[in-house]
């Protein structure tokens, strides 16, 4: 018998990560790690994290309310709340709220795996390591995950 997942609205895996908030909803478990998924709040006038490339896994973005700024190689695209956005595997990309309200949005992993470095920058930080752009790209490359500046 398979087990059915229900995560109320105060529940989740909480991991803060300064200007953000992570709440994981789905971690693997439930689908044989063919999905995670999070709710991520991002507060006012910050950045996400520094522009990167996944080797192994799609990513989705759904706007739940706020405006997003996506940052896609040199193009940058603002998706307001009700925009999905969908990034395969090997394209560069970033996020950041330019808004003045939090930015909310439900994040996807197929597969999960990206889910363990939001729990990996939590307990970096929790270890006294600064969470420099270096810091966040090797917790990243863990995940076959690079921070790029190439975009051809």
């Amino acid at each position: 018998m398979n087990d059915v997942s229900v995560v109320g609205p105060e529940a989740g895996e909480v991991v803060d990560l300064g200007p953000a908030r992570v709440r994981i909803l789905e971690d693997g478990r439930t689908t044989g790690h063919r999905l995670g998924m999070a709710e991520i709040t991002l507060a006012p006038h910050s950045a996400g994290p520094p522009q990167h490339r996944h080797a192994r896994h799609d990513e989705g973005f759904y706007v739940v309310s706020g405006t997003a700024r996506f940052t896609v190689g040199t193009t940058e695209h603002d998706a307001p709340a009700g925009t999905l956005v969908m990034v395969p595997p090997g394209a560069p990309h970033t996020f950041a709220n330019p808004g003045d309200e939090p930015l909310v949005m439900v994040n996807t992993f197929t597969p999960d795996l990206y889910v363990q470095y939001f729990r990996d920058l939590r307990d970096a930080a929790a270890g006294g390591q600064a969470m420099t752009e270096q810091a966040t790209a090797e917790v990243m490359e863990r995940y076959d995950t690079v921070v790029t500046t190439e975009f051809a």
